[in-house]
């Protein structure tokens, strides 16, 4: 059968399938059971006949998204919290990993053009981080403890403060994707750059190793929480840009709800780093170097790990659970 019949022979059906994913229309586990079963068989058929054409691709992201729907409504899966950072979000990350390293290769790319700024225009840094905090930080580097800073106000104080600042810039990253994603490139753009002369002017004033373990206490989970919300903005920016073969407002609708889940899932993170950064970066330096690298290295251990390499343990459990139930419902 030529592509072009085939497609107008389950145009119809494929239309329900979609509707089902959007939420136009209400079915059980059973019913969507049975929706798979059909677009596996279709999916199976496009694959041997057009394994590199548009038509294979579409029916294939109908068929993981009526599967993530099936699981997602098991009777077994009663607590959503769990659900939703056990399976969901490292589904979407899986789903996403292109996004997730193309934000990450800009990441390294603008920290890198912060560094280089910092190196050849010695006013690079007092233009970026302002006279006032460049002044105090010499201040606090001629007075031997360079990450004084940190250790100014109360506990709770730094916490709460620093949580909600860094909860806002994360929702930028987000919000501004909406604008094909140039807001979020700029928001990623101008973080990145006052990250690497930050950390170059401390690496000039020879108290990099200093900066490193007091930064990086908290700045492990921190910075890497802020690229994955600026891979969400991304995101919610492609699905604009680029509808594939949905209509653009579907392709947006999808976008967001999947985007806005990644970017809920960092909100953990954030609170943990503000903890930190409000509780023990302060103490960062005379802390053993010992447990210094075990904080840092740990939780950036932790959080790598939940959004770098669960999810393809997460996608082969997901996997064989997708053979088994094809097979019993065949």
């Amino acid at each position: 059968m030529r592509e072009v019949a085939f497609i107008k022979q389950n145009k119809t059906k494929w239309e329900q399938f979609e509707a089902a994913i959007m939420g136009r229309s209400l079915k059980g586990p059973d019913e969507m059971a049975q929706l798979y079963i059909h677009l596996v068989n279709d999916l199976s058929y496009a694959q041997s006949y057009y394994p590199k054409s548009n038509t294979t691709k579409y029916l294939n992201y109908l068929a993981s998204q009526i599967y993530q729907r099936i699981y997602q409504t098991k009777r077994q899966e009663t607590n959503r919290f769990v659900y939703f950072f056990k399976t969901e979000v490292p589904l979407l990350m899986h789903e996403y990993r292109f996004m997730t390293l193309f934000t990450f290769i800009l990441f390294f790319t603008f920290v890198g053009i912060g560094v280089i700024s910092a190196i050849y225009d010695p006013d690079f840094v007092r233009l970026i981080l302002g006279d006032g905090y460049v002044n105090d930080a010499l201040e606090n580097i001629e007075n031997g403890n360079p990450m004084a800073v940190y250790e100014s106000g109360s506990d709770w104080g730094s916490f709460i403060g620093i949580t909600f600042n860094n909860l806002y810039v994360g929702l930028r990253c987000y919000v501004y994707g909406v604008f094909g994603g140039l807001g979020t490139f700029y928001v990623l753009l101008t973080n990145c750059i006052m990250l690497g002369s930050f950390q170059y002017f401390f690496y000039e004033h020879k108290v990099f190793i200093e900066s490193i373990r007091g930064i990086w206490v908290h700045g492990s989970m921190e910075i890497f929480a802020i690229v994955i919300e600026a891979t969400s903005g991304f995101i919610l920016g492609a699905s604009i840009l680029f509808p594939k073969t949905y209509s653009r407002f579907n392709s947006f609708k999808i976008g967001f709800r999947n985007s806005f889940k990644i970017l809920l899932s960092t909100m953990p993170f954030t609170f943990c780093a503000g903890v930190l950064e409000g509780f023990i970066t302060r103490y960062a330096l005379d802390m053993p170097l010992a447990l210094n690298l075990f904080i840092i290295l740990g939780t950036l251990a932790v959080i790598s790990f939940y959004y770098l390499i669960y999810p393809y343990f997460v996608i082969k459990k997901t996997e064989r659970l997708k053979s088994i139930l094809h097979l019993q419902t065949s």
